[in-house]
């Protein structure tokens, strides 16, 4: 007797591992791929962003939307095709079957998930002794004492992923909502400004050269560290197996997704420029992680709103870090699973049915890069971690698109289209992201250097799984399940 299409899903198939488990309606990933984007991102960027183009700094903003949703529209095309969590990796295999190239990617991810997830520890870390410093309970203490609390708050993201995906999404509610509240206070201090007629609202169409790259240069530049704030998107892509009806539900849920991030972004943006003046926006870079907490603070000196806003940045930012550690958890069971990743990586959880040891990995490796990028005291740690993140994911943005064009052509004629992205825009998002990744952009040296040194790890990777696939006769090129 043939089994439903539930079970082959979610069940133990043939005595073997357990899948995955279902939980995630079109409501659930909505507020998971709004939840991942909103998060860390603006808190990190906007004040880098601010210094190089001033009060265009909304511009940039809906440059990064119209890239990322041209990349989107590449995803949803592939995902509809190959709903399995693997993401990235497995459309650069389905279309290449080029098991360097496929690990290079994977690893590629994951990394951009921990490098992500370490730049909302640090921020989270700074607010967080931000708001017991502007409310007179303490001073901010040393780089230690931050770097502790980001470790802990990483062991403790580790431990919700642990319990399972249902109650990690359900906490990503939660904390979703808490940070559209946050950006909503933003937004609402820079309409007041304006409302009280001290505001800068004609600064929003003024382009201010601080770092004489002129417009196009610094616009390019802005643009590139704008995309960090635009990320998130993709990694719902490796929750695929735990969401019901996936090439139903993903494109709306995505493109919804995506364009209210922008929207929110941009009122942001014009917030900011309104209420700062151009020597501020110049210099609210130094601020890092705790750039729109400098414009809470400026203006609504007659409310404790600053009082506040700095802890409901904290869960904001834990949102972020939360979803891209499930991210990088599901990408390493998903490859695992198509042995492009040592199999043991795979293993699930029998009772809370979650891939365990992926969580296991992810967070051993965000714990050790939080030690290295702080060991130096002098380093801008934050803008170091988005810079690194944002050039992985452009470069794996290149190669999905590319990836999408392949597969199109290889695609039988006879299998059931659920989406496709129009005409030549894959090819065409290719080039903007492999632009975007460029040196041209002024991105920090030190950024190349740090994801240089995450892919040399990667190699010395792959070289290790491909030493255990020949040892067990193992062939990475076959899907899992159909191994010889």
């Amino acid at each position: 007797m043939s089994r439903t299409s539930e079970e082959e899903l979610d069940g133990a198939p043939d005595g073997g591992e357990p899948q995955l488990k279902r939980v995630l309606g079109p409501k659930l990933l909505l507020l998971f791929i709004v939840g991942d984007i909103l998060g860390a991102g603006v808190y990190a960027v906007t004040g880098t962003m601010a210094g190089t183009v001033g009060g265009i700094v909304w511009l940039p903003f809906l440059l990064a939307f119209i890239v990322a949703t041209m990349t989107a529209f590449s995803y949803l095309e592939l995902v509809t095709q190959y709903p399995q969590a693997a993401g990235a990796a497995l459309y650069t295999h389905r279309a290449f079957g080029i098991h360097f190239v496929t690990f290079l990617v994977a690893f590629a991810v994951v990394c951009s998930g921990v490098t992500s997830a370490s730049t909302s520890a640090n921020v989270l870390a700074q607010n967080f002794f931000g708001g017991l410093k502007i409310n007179g309970w303490m001073d901010v203490p040393a780089q230690g004492v931050i770097t502790a609390v980001a470790m802990g708050f990483m062991l403790l993201l580790a431990a919700i992923n642990l319990r399972g995906v249902g109650e990690s999404v359900k906490f990503n509610v939660v904390l979703t909502l808490v940070e559209m509240t946050a950006l909503c206070i933003v937004i609402g201090v820079g309409f007041y400004v304006m409302t009280q007629g001290t505001g800068n609202a004609g600064e929003i169409f003024v382009f201010n050269d601080y770092q004489d790259k002129g417009l196009f240069l610094a616009v390019t530049a802005a643009t590139s560290i704008a995309f960090f704030a635009m990320v998130g998107f993709e990694d719902s892509v490796n929750m695929v197996e735990e969401t019901q009806n996936p090439e139903k539900i993903f494109p709306r849920a995505m493109l919804t997704g995506l364009g209210i991030a922008v929207l929110l972004y941009m009122l942001v943006a014009v917030s900011v420029v309104s209420v700062l003046t151009p020597t501020e926006l110049e210099n609210i870079r130094e601020a890092e992680g705790a750039a729109l907490l400098e414009v809470v603070h400026k203006g609504s000196p007659d409310f404790p709103i600053d009082r506040i806003f700095p802890f409901l940045a904290v869960f904001a930012v834990a949102n972020t870090a939360l979803i891209n550690m499930l991210m990088a958890s599901r990408l390493i069971y998903g490859m695992a699973r198509q042995d492009v990743l040592p199999r043991p990586l795979g293993k699930v959880l029998p009772g809370r049915r979650t891939p365990w040891a992926g969580i296991a990995f992810s967070t051993a490796l965000a714990l050790g890069l939080i030690l290295y990028v702080t060991s130096d005291p002098d380093s801008n740690v934050v803008a170091n971690l988005s810079g690194t993140t944002a050039f992985l994911l452009l470069c794996v943005f290149t190669v999905v698109n590319v990836a999408c064009v392949v597969l199109r052509r290889q695609r039988d004629p006879h299998r059931k289209v659920f989406f496709t992205s129009p005409g030549q825009l894959p090819l065409v998002a290719a080039l903007l992201c492999a632009f975007l990744a460029g040196p041209w952009v002024g991105r920090n040296i030190i950024q190349y250097q740090i994801a240089g040194g995450l892919m040399a790890i990667g190699v010395v990777l792959w070289f290790v799984t491909w030493l255990i696939n020949r040892r067990t006769n193992t062939r990475p090129d076959q899907p899992a399940g159909r191994r010889r």
